[in-house]
């Protein structure tokens, strides 16, 4: 049984179509990304997964239970870290774990040791009897997470987790996403980091304009759209974008860059310098940012 099934799951508001009849699984313990420009329905797609906000039509399941009638069972055994930061800054951390686990109804005795565990758990401990105001903002997104898992849920919703973090904090929220996953957690992602999602995601799907437009595991998705390489070569000629139309190798221009796409990089490079003398060019292996901005454009989503 996945762990969430999606069969024409639609969002309308107004006239708008946020999510446009998409299909998708989630398979139980894997982790699995959404990824878009801003306005592509990723969200939209999480509210409706944590029962947060109603489905318009078609049918969506999250561990077995339909979220038209089961919400509240829903509710109590997953876990949500949204974007924004929503800890209430009159309690200290730890009290920030104890009180949204009476939510739960678990006894205060349990509650108190499962905040133990998770502040040990996020590197958290020693800041403890911290108010909010007090801490960093890496340290909030931590706690954040750590409160999502307080009733040690079987599904976990991680809204951006990253965001604004430094490297080192990024990585350590890497490493409990590798841990939550060694447990058969499942785990949902959405970022704006591509290289995240390549690292982290078992599979994923990147959305545009409320529709699923690839879907796959991060690897074979980078090997089918781009291939093994990427040739990168600055302030192209007309004539050389010619020539590269003319042999019929996947390219992409942008303002002042040419793009190939390849599974052979050195091959294609040693060609070009052949015909043309190049002032700076790059062979680089291809990533998820590559299919991202392929598949999506390079435009600016406000």
């Amino acid at each position: 049984m996945p762990a969430v099934k999606a069969v024409g799951l639609t969002k309308l508001f107004e006239e708008l179509r946020a999510v446009d009849a998409i299909d998708f699984e989630i398979e139980e313990g894997e982790c699995f990304g959404f990824l878009g420009p801003n306005g592509a329905g990723k969200s939209t797609t999480m509210r409706m997964i944590h029962c947060g906000s109603p489905l318009t039509s078609g049918k969506l399941e999250v561990l077995g239970m339909d979220v038209t009638v089961d919400s509240r069972r829903i509710k109590e055994v997953i876990g949500v870290a949204p974007q924004e930061n929503n800890l209430d800054p009159d309690f200290t951390v730890g009290r920030n774990l104890t009180v949204y686990g009476r939510y739960f109804d678990i006894p205060k005795k349990e509650v108190a040791e499962r905040a133990d565990r998770l502040l040990e758990f996020m590197q958290l401990t020693e800041k403890r009897n911290e108010k909010i105001q007090e801490i960093s903002g890496g340290m909030k997104r931590r706690l954040i997470i750590a409160r999502a898992m307080v009733n040690e849920p079987r599904l976990l919703i991680l809204d951006e987790p990253t965001t604004g973090l430094d490297p080192q904090a990024r990585h350590l929220i890497w490493d409990k996403v590798r841990e939550l996953k060694r447990k058969k957690v499942t785990v949902i992602l959405t970022t704006h980091y591509m290289d995240e999602a390549e690292r982290l995601c078992d599979r994923l799907v990147i959305m545009d304009h409320g529709k699923i437009i690839l879907q796959g595991r991060p690897r074979e998705l980078i090997d089918r759209i781009i291939g093994t390489d990427v040739v990168e070569i600055d302030t192209p000629t007309d004539e050389l974008e010619s020539y590269v139309k003319g042999k019929r190798w996947q390219y992409e221009r942008t303002i002042d860059r040419l793009l190939i796409y390849t599974n052979e990089g050195q091959k294609v490079a040693a060609e070009i310098k052949e015909h043309f003398s190049l002032s700076y060019y790059l062979i680089r292996n291809a990533t998820l940012e590559d299919v991202f901005l392929r598949s999506t454009g390079r435009g600016l989503v406000e």
